[in-house]
């Protein structure tokens, strides 16, 4: 899949956010990864969805370097690129990040999602874990850096291909998987 393809494929999976009630404001983005260049497509920073076109999908590297594009990337950017370094040599090209309001309301309360059902255990391979709270330094310093971080932590010892999930604690969801419009399926479920 060239650049074209994939710049096409978030735009769509981002305005997909807004059409199912996962994101408030501006909050929340899709990102994809282009094995073939080593870039990553993800929305502009603070654009509203309504507004939203092929435009503001900002291509960026792996260090955040803007490659193509007229607008800042989002601001989550820093956290997809952590995950991104981490993962993509084991298949990982699409992460999600919501508000959707029931994962964040249950990522507030610091607890792992619990497997109840059938429907869960068709998408992630056990509870969903939720990171610890992150510590004030943390939070004032390279905020979103430090948020992939602490999702690395979180996952160390599990499979990112078998648990593509975590809640980050008083934030919200971040999924990722081998496509997008797959983990924007499962981060519905969350919703409902």
């Amino acid at each position: 899949m060239g650049l074209k393809e994939l710049k096409e494929r978030v735009l769509e999976s981002n305005l997909d956010l807004k059409r199912n009630n996962l994101v408030i404001s501006t909050w929340g983005n899709v990102s994809g990864y282009d094995e073939e260049t080593g870039l990553v497509v993800i929305k502009a920073s603070g654009v509203k969805y309504s507004e939203m076109g092929i435009e503001h999908m900002i291509v960026v590297d792996l260090d955040g370097n803007v490659i193509e594009g007229e607008y800042a990337p989002s601001t989550d950017t820093p956290t997809h690129l952590v995950i991104y370094k981490a993962f993509k040599d084991k298949g990982i090209k699409g992460v999600v990040h919501t508000h959707s309001q029931y994962a964040t309301m249950w990522a507030q309360s610091g607890n792992g999602l619990p497997c109840l059902g059938t429907t869960h255990s068709d998408y992630f391979y056990g509870e969903i874990p939720v990171t610890r709270l992150m510590t004030s330094q943390e939070i004032n310093c390279n905020y979103e850096e430090n948020t992939g971080k602490v999702i690395l932590e979180t996952m160390e010892g599990l499979d990112c291909r078998r648990m593509s999930a975590v809640l980050v604690r008083s934030h919200g969801p971040f999924v990722w998987g081998d496509r997008q419009k797959k983990q924007l399926q499962i981060v519905w479920c969350w919703n409902i």
